[in-house]
């Protein structure tokens, strides 16, 4: 039997639901998904795996105007998804107006590999607004293959995915059947502990943050873990923290049961709070964060 395998890349402005629809695909909540912008920084690979497929998808932050180092960086991670993409995947949803980047735009209209525009949220249009949009968006891409989904609800993502398979090219696998996707455990550890944060905390906390797994020592039957939550301003710890501690309690009451749930055993986790000035555009921090790949 001849095997498939190919890089799905998927892309598009902040909160069109690029993160739902990757979960959707693997079955696992591999990228954090909240209802602020910017809630994806880095590139997560999320591998599903079939008797004669691989399907090797690719989360990627939204596509913004950087504003300074660490935004350079994380756009730099859109960059790599034209570079090693068999199928590119361009997600839009319902009423949104071209990507904030012309030049990602023109990248898209002039690729040579397979593109499926996907028209998600479409939950919230009426049958009019979708025949409208799916023309303005046939006129302005007509290298796609245009999709009406909606990742949240899992319409339409089956024949979405089946069509992926249609179109992979003839490969063996790029990494082991029984993989999941490319990030270490601590990774996961860092982004529940981020999403708890970007979920509570307004303004400009959730974006001041960056967490980081001390140690992970594993046994049979618990976890645990210590974390680093790293803040930009002295202010910001003391937000973070909250009255008695109890704002910081509930991150980590919160983050464990998405834990215990990913892993499949208890978690104990401490975590502390550390200022480090300025640490979005310190590129040795960034390197350290896994934003810097030079």
């Amino acid at each position: 039997m001849s095997h498939k395998a190919g890089f799905v890349n998927i892309i598009g402005n902040p909160n069109v639901g690029k993160s739902t629809l990757m979960n959707a695909f693997v079955g696992e909540r591999l990228s954090i998904i909240t209802s602020k912008a910017q809630t994806t920084r880095h590139r997560i690979l999320g591998i599903v795996n079939g008797d004669d497929f691989q399907v090797i998808l690719s989360d990627t932050p939204g596509i913004i105007k950087p504003a300074y180092e660490m935004q350079e960086s994380m756009m730099n991670f859109v960059k790599s998804a034209f570079e090693d993409a068999d199928i590119l995947i361009y997600m839009v949803e319902i009423g949104e107006q071209d990507l904030k980047d012309e030049a990602f735009f023109n990248k898209i209209i002039h690729a040579k590999i397979p593109i499926l525009l996907l028209l998600n949220k479409i939950d919230t249009s009426d049958q009019v607004q979708l025949e409208e949009q799916v023309a303005y968006w046939t006129s302005k891409v007509p290298n796609a293959e245009i999709f009406p989904i909606s990742a949240l609800q899992n319409f339409n993502v089956k024949e979405v995915f089946n069509r992926i398979i249609d179109l992979l090219p003839a490969s063996p696998p790029y990494y082991p059947k029984d993989q999941l996707t490319d990030k270490p455990e601590r990774f996961f550890v860092n982004e529940t502990i981020r999403e708890k944060i970007l979920l509570h905390y307004k303004k400009e906390i959730p974006y001041s943050v960056e967490i980081e797994t001390e140690e992970f020592f594993e046994d049979e039957n618990i976890i645990r873990i210590r974390a680093l939550i790293m803040v930009e301003r002295d202010t910001q710890k003391g937000i973070i923290i909250g009255h008695k501690g109890e704002a910081l309690k509930r991150v980590g009451v919160e983050a464990r049961a998405d834990l215990e749930k990913f892993f499949g055993k208890q978690i104990h986790i401490e975590m502390y709070v550390k200022v480090n000035k300025n640490w979005r555009s310190n590129t040795n921090m960034l390197k350290r964060f896994g934003y810097n790949q030079n």
